[in-house]
């Protein structure tokens, strides 16, 4: 059986890459953990400032802008970090909240 040259010295090189492939992903995950928690706690804010947003349609329209503003933020981070059936789940979560609150910004928002 004829070796290649060229096979030992690919394997050799992937062999040698793993353990730098390995710490950055293990970067990437640690960052992704962190950025989901920020991005449910953002997510959370939101849900909260649109409880307490006040009757002025000013006020509302101000609370509305900002609340697209962060569900396309962590969409982002959902899209990015998170994988299967939890992706899907949050991802149509705040994309519904999103595209609800930008129609609603378009219908009663206009000039405000």
């Amino acid at each position: 059986m004829r070796v290649l040259p060229c096979v030992p010295l690919a394997a050799a090189l992937l062999l040698a890459a793993a353990p730098a492939l390995a710490q950055q992903r293990g970067a990437t995950d640690t960052a992704c953990a962190r950025d989901v928690l920020v991005a449910n706690s953002m997510q959370r804010q939101a849900i909260d400032q649109l409880e307490q947003a006040g009757s002025e349609a000013a006020d509302q329209c101000r609370v509305w802008r900002r609340h697209v503003e962060t569900m396309r933020r962590v969409a982002s981070v959902y899209g990015r970090c998170l994988s299967g059936a939890e992706r899907t789940d949050r991802l149509n979560q705040v994309q519904t909240s999103e595209k609800e609150f930008a129609g609603m910004i378009r219908s009663q928002c206009k000039g405000l």
